[in-house]
């Protein structure tokens, strides 16, 4: 997998000697630089994380009654009702 031609940030990192040897190992599999394993590497494991924090997955039967909760929702209980008053009361909102 071929980088940007224009890098313009460094960064290091310490392992140990087996987990370098391993890395490398995996580079010239994939026949790149171990530079280039490394940086597509955190790339990847980078918008996995990313992704995983955004989107939220639902059974079919968890994304059913999220939708009939959206359709008829149930009415606010005693404490979200006492919530919103006191907002009311403190910051004069609707």
């Amino acid at each position: 997998m071929k980088q940007e031609a224009h890098r313009t940030a460094r960064i290091e990192a310490r392992i140990t000697p087996d987990a370098l040897a391993l890395v490398r190992r995996a580079a010239e599999l994939q026949g790149c630089s171990l530079s280039d394993f490394l940086v597509t590497a955190a790339q990847t494991a980078a918008y996995k994380t990313i992704e995983e924090t955004h989107i939220i997955r639902l059974s079919a039967e968890d994304q059913i009654r999220f939708v009939e909760l959206l359709l008829d929702p149930p009415a606010p209980s005693p404490a979200i009702v006492r919530a919103f008053e006191r907002n009311r009361e403190l910051f004069g909102t609707k």
